[in-house]
């Protein structure tokens, strides 16, 4: 089984496996938190992210619109890297590769384009990867773990 790394000095991230859903992400909520104009975000089942130091984790809402919604942005507390991710639900943990410390030219590359639409400014991508208005229509989220 393949396992991805990445973190800190501080608090060490693995993830078992492939992603359950693996997307270059075109939604405001990515653009706000990482300054990016897209990001490469991978799905995990929720127990396939593990962390060493679970204790050196600060949680903050992923979504400043939605501070109650499901997803927590979770940071190291000693030097405030972006490590994963968690959703409050148990059904995923989610890895930005090259925000959280993976090798991201290791790292599976993105499948396809989410939560495009015309009224972002900028012309459809077309690199060959589909493009969905949301997550690709088969997605079906975990059960909780």
């Amino acid at each position: 089984m393949t396992t991805y790394k990445g973190g800190c000095d501080h608090v060490h991230v693995h993830a078992e496996g492939e992603p359950i859903d693996n997307h270059e992400c075109h939604c405001n909520v990515c653009k706000n938190v990482t300054g990016q104009h897209t990001t490469h975000v991978a799905f995990y089942n929720y127990g396939d992210i593990t962390v060493d130091h679970p204790e050196r984790i600060a949680r903050q809402p992923f979504n400043a619109d939605n501070p109650g919604g499901p997803l927590e942005l979770c940071t190291c507390t000693e030097c405030g890297t972006p490590l994963m991710l968690d959703d409050k639900e148990k059904r995923i943990r989610v890895a930005v590769p090259n925000v959280m410390g993976y090798d991201d030219a290791a790292f599976p590359k993105a499948d396809y384009h989410a939560f495009y639409d015309d009224s972002k400014g900028y012309e459809k991508p077309s690199d060959g990867r589909p493009v969905y208005e949301g997550l690709r229509p088969d997605f079906t989220w975990p059960a909780p773990a």
